[in-house]
């Protein structure tokens, strides 16, 4: 781990934040105010950096990715939340919808769910209302938009695309490299505005919403079904009686899935039960737990088998996992 944190207790308006890791939970949880969970779906190892960098009302944000990852969580009260993806290889879902290389995750910071691919990088600002509705009304004449609320994908042209990457990528590494310190407030709010506008100005002009029920009542169906699939890991539920406790049929959950997280419900459980695993076994060797233990407890009954899906998923033995 590699890793420049931003001091405990810190509430100064500007502060730089790198965090490089090879643990994907340590990932999530040190980014500073804000709560994630990280799951691993593709297999191999893992490596990620993430790097904040935090002015008045607005944080910057960089994140690399080596697996594809499914996160969800929310980047605290209040905000916005603006991101994208450049050079995208593979699938990557936001909220049920599809991403490309042009498109742009808007929406408030309450409620995050994002599929990344594995190799994928994302850029993208968390700005605060306070920041944003004087802003917006500026520049547009009228309240926020409506559609703000959402978490909805928009396209944007490949040029505005291509803008916006290269200042907000350009503007990080300038400030990172001169410390936040070192700049007086009105440098760092001119940076911020920039960044900002360029972002808004990326937006289109008209946005469809019709699409955003149809997706909601998906992802209710996928929430659902991932709640009792969480509340069952010791004795994983059938399919069949994992649809009669949604209420949904199996060709309807399966669909659902495909759309909101690009897999099947049985091969997500699976992952999901690998990751609590994976948890369990980081944390096991303290309270005396073997391999054995944790399996059971996350519904893997063939310890050999368990070992073997194991170590194709993560890169090493769950037992080199529980040394520490």
């Amino acid at each position: 781990m590699s890793a420049l944190p931003r001091p405990p207790g810190d509430a100064s308006p500007a502060w730089h934040h790198l965090l490089e890791t090879s643990d994907l939970d340590e990932l999530a949880e040190g980014q500073p105010d804000w709560q994630l969970r990280y799951q691993q779906l593709s297999a191999g190892s893992f490596r990620g950096a993430v790097q904040h960098l935090q002015l008045p009302g607005l944080r910057l944000v960089r994140e690399q990715v080596s697996q594809a990852v499914h996160q969800k969580g929310h980047l605290g009260q209040g905000n916005y939340g603006f991101a994208m993806m450049p050079a995208l290889q593979g699938e990557a879902i936001f909220n049920g919808q599809r991403l490309d290389a042009q498109a742009i995750m808007v929406g408030r910071s309450d409620d995050l769910d994002l599929l990344s691919p594995a190799g994928s990088t994302l850029i993208g600002v968390v700005v605060s209302e306070e920041l944003l509705n004087p802003l917006w009304e500026r520049m547009y004449q009228k309240p926020l938009a409506r559609w703000l609320d959402s978490q909805i994908v928009l396209r944007t042209r490949p040029a505005a695309a291509q803008a916006v990457q290269q200042l907000h990528l350009a503007t990080m590494a300038h400030l990172a490299e001169r410390g936040t310190d070192a700049l007086d407030d009105t440098t760092l709010k001119q940076a911020r505005d920039a960044v900002l506008i360029e972002w808004i100005e990326a937006l289109p002009a008209a946005v469809d919403t019709t699409e955003l029920k149809t997706v909601g009542a998906r992802r209710r169906v996928v929430d659902r079904a991932c709640e009792l699939m969480l509340g069952n890991t010791a004795e994983p539920l059938s399919v069949l009686e994992l649809c009669r406790q949604v209420g949904a049929s199996r060709r309807k959950l399966n669909y659902c899935f495909q759309d909101v997280l690009g897999t099947s419900p049985l091969k997500y459980l699976r992952l999901v039960r690998l990751n609590g695993a994976r948890r369990e076994l980081k944390t096991g060797r303290d309270r005396g737990l073997t391999v054995q233990d944790v399996a059971s407890r996350w519904g893997f009954w063939h310890l050999g088998q368990f070992a073997l899906d194991y170590k194709k998923q993560f890169g090493e033995l769950p037992s080199v996992t529980l040394r520490g």
